[in-house]
């Protein structure tokens, strides 16, 4: 079985976004195997187009990915102003392969990448997976609310 491969993309990961690179810098059909992660493993991002996410991709300072040989198996990307505040964004590891500290590599991976490793504060948002990320060291934010505008 191969190894599992975690790669740091540079910000906006246009090796991922525009040539479909995985590890080794060698083409992978990379944007297609996020978008059949995603639709098979998180709920809240199935059906983005490869348009949707060439533009999340551009927009994140931090991206990782995690690969088994040449499948894609983890991701996760994170906005920030690289000053006061973060955001964590679509961790997501195949679902075969959860339970095995994958998530947990992908989130510090995230957190240690230069835009950020210093910020005051890193926000996420989760349906099912409170208990994981608290076991990485988050809190609940209360007071503080979440608000959406649909």
């Amino acid at each position: 079985m191969a190894p599992i491969r975690l790669i740091r993309h540079a910000p906006g990961a246009p090796g991922l976004c525009w040539l479909g690179l995985g590890p080794g810098l060698r083409p992978s059909r990379g944007l297609l195997k996020l978008q059949r992660l995603l639709d098979k493993h998180a709920f809240w991002a199935q059906g983005r187009s490869h348009s949707q996410l060439r533009r999340l991709l551009s927009g994140s300072e931090a991206v990782v990915t995690l690969w088994r040989g040449k499948r894609l198996v983890g991701f996760g990307r994170a906005t920030s102003d690289g000053l006061c505040r973060a955001v964590l964004w679509d961790v997501v590891v195949a679902g075969d392969l959860q339970g095995r500290g994958l998530g947990r590599q992908v989130v510090e991976a995230l957190l240690g990448m230069p835009a950020i490793r210093r910020v005051e504060r890193v926000y996420l948002m989760t349906t099912n997976s409170a208990g994981f990320y608290r076991q990485l060291g988050f809190r609940d934010a209360a007071p503080q609310a979440l608000l959406v505008k649909p």
